[in-house]
């Protein structure tokens, strides 16, 4: 069985539905996991994203975060919304899913930025639920993926320039050495550098268990893979000098064709 997995950050799908729907038509994931969707559960376009023939279960958040699974042909049953760990975290950054006999994950970590301060004390306790977590699917016996922005570049390697970064919370010490523990637990990852040379979105697969032949981009596959599908992701990272809105959308294609996470096995 061939699958195309991608995981997009769609930075407010209703604004870029259209960018959205023209990537979809194109590239054809099977699943595509969305980030930054910034709406609330009833203004989800999912009558737009059925009649292009994906189904869809999503965790809104009105103007900030949220998260989406969409898949081609097939409604994804949905697991879980939000992580684990802390009744009182509201923000729509976790949603889990079955689907296509796996379990997938759309996934958004919190930027932490500024540094140091409270949102980067977010950032790194909502890490650690997340390690916390990933464990327990990783002990599920199931074939996971967990896919999206993890707001990480984990080496200098993954940056274009890492001098001008050095001082953001995706290049800070404590949250790659959390990255590394999450990898640790038997997580591969899969990624391209994006047209700034920033690497930030993940697919992460175990990789015992998924088959030796899906390639998992900035997602994360299990580390128990064995034989069978083969997602390969990638992402599009934010330049330091942001582009206006109109010009955002236009980019935000040109990146979803370049980098967007796609899996294929």
């Amino acid at each position: 069985m061939h699958l195309k997995i991608a995981t997009f950050n769609v930075n407010g799908i209703n604004g870029r539905i259209a960018r959205l729907l023209e990537w979809l038509d194109e590239s054809r994931p099977d699943v595509a996991c969305l980030q930054e969707i910034k709406t609330g559960d009833a203004t989800f376009p999912a009558a737009a994203i059925e009649a292009a023939g994906y189904r869809a279960v999503w965790h809104g958040q009105r103007a900030h975060h949220g998260v989406a699974v969409l898949a081609r042909g097939a409604l994804p049953s949905e697991v879980r919304r939000g992580l684990p760990g802390d009744a009182a975290d509201v923000q729509a950054r976790y949603l889990e899913v079955d689907v296509f006999d796996l379990r997938i994950a759309s996934v958004y970590l919190p930027n932490g930025n500024p540094q140091p301060g409270p949102k980067f004390d977010y950032k790194l306790a909502w890490f650690e639920r997340l390690i916390a977590h990933a464990r327990t699917l990783m002990d599920s016996g199931r074939d996971v993926v967990l896919a999206g922005d993890f707001n990480v570049v984990p080496t200098n390697a993954d940056i274009y320039n890492a001098w001008l970064w050095r001082f953001d919370a995706v290049l800070q010490p404590e949250t790659r050495a959390l990255h590394e523990r999450l990898l640790g637990q038997g997580w591969d990852r899969c990624d391209s550098p994006s047209a700034s040379g920033r690497a930030r979105l993940h697919l992460l697969g175990q990789r015992e268990r998924l088959p030796a032949q899906r390639r998992f981009p900035h997602g994360l596959p299990p580390a128990h893979a064995g034989a069978g599908r083969a997602p390969d992701a990638r992402r599009g990272g934010r330049r330091a000098a942001r582009p206006r809105a109109g010009e955002r959308s236009r980019a935000g294609l040109d990146r979803a064709r370049r980098n967007a996470g796609i899996v294929a096995a």
